[in-house]
């Protein structure tokens, strides 16, 4: 897998060196970010090598002059997916999100909130160079599971004791729930939402209040408001 962009390289270097291949760096480039991330290769033991920007294009796109190949990202199995102390676990569950950069996005928002992510193995976006650039590193840092079958997961889950919570906007009042505790934030799929067997699997649809006259927002979007009203009250209590 390629990941392109100065903050994704940087980021798979420093979490995980033994998984980068090589960082390409367009040879033109003699800047200070371009010598400081030579150095942290250097420091990591990752191979360096330089080429032509033609060479980069060829690539990736809106790579800044650098690119990386990662060796493909191992996927969490249920049982690691499902680790942590009890009373604090917190996924996102994707059902069908189907564009990188949202998928990308949700990544970064599950690592910055101490979530882990949970997509759907047929119908979500894969794991590409574009996910891993816009995770700004989070693919690298964030335990992912694909499940087959989302309903049957969501099950199993809330035997294990995750209160699961599907975003739609004509759910409950978000802020009106309890967001502590093990729990499940289900998000669905650009445009369509949640499927219909998934929203039946939830404990309780929620939407985020809207003060403007748009129901909604994109779901990458609402991934981090409604994931930092749970960390809020996670603190808090």
């Amino acid at each position: 897998m390629i990941v392109a962009g100065f903050h994704a390289v940087e980021e798979a270097v420093r979490s995980a060196p033994k998984k980068v291949e090589w960082v390409l760096f367009d040879e033109s480039r003699r800047d200070r970010r371009t010598a400081a991330l030579k150095q942290l290769c250097r420091e990591a033991n990752v191979s360096v090598r330089f080429g032509r920007g033609e060479s980069v294009d060829r690539l990736a796109k809106n790579h800044q002059g650098v690119v990386a190949r990662i060796a493909e990202v191992p996927l969490a199995d249920e049982a690691a997916i499902f680790a942590g102390e009890r009373g604090k676990r917190f996924l996102f569950v994707l059902d069908e999100v189907q564009d990188p950069h949202n998928v990308g996005a949700i990544l970064r928002v599950a690592e910055g909130a101490g979530a882990f992510v949970v997509v759907h193995e047929r119908g979500g976006a894969p794991l590409s160079e574009t996910v891993a650039r816009v995770s700004a590193g989070a693919l690298a840092r964030v335990p992912v599971f694909r499940a087959g079958n989302l309903r049957r997961f969501l099950d199993e889950a809330k035997e294990k004791g995750f209160f699961a919570v599907g975003l739609d906007e004509k759910g409950d009042d978000l802020y009106g729930l309890d967001l502590t505790g093990d729990l499940l934030l289900v998000l669905g799929s650009e445009g369509r939402g949640l499927r219909r067997l998934v929203a039946e699997g939830c404990d309780v649809l929620a939407r985020l209040p809207m003060a403007g006259k748009i129901a909604s927002l994109n779901v990458s979007t609402a991934a981090a408001a409604a994931a930092f009203e749970a960390v809020r009250q996670r603190r808090k209590s």
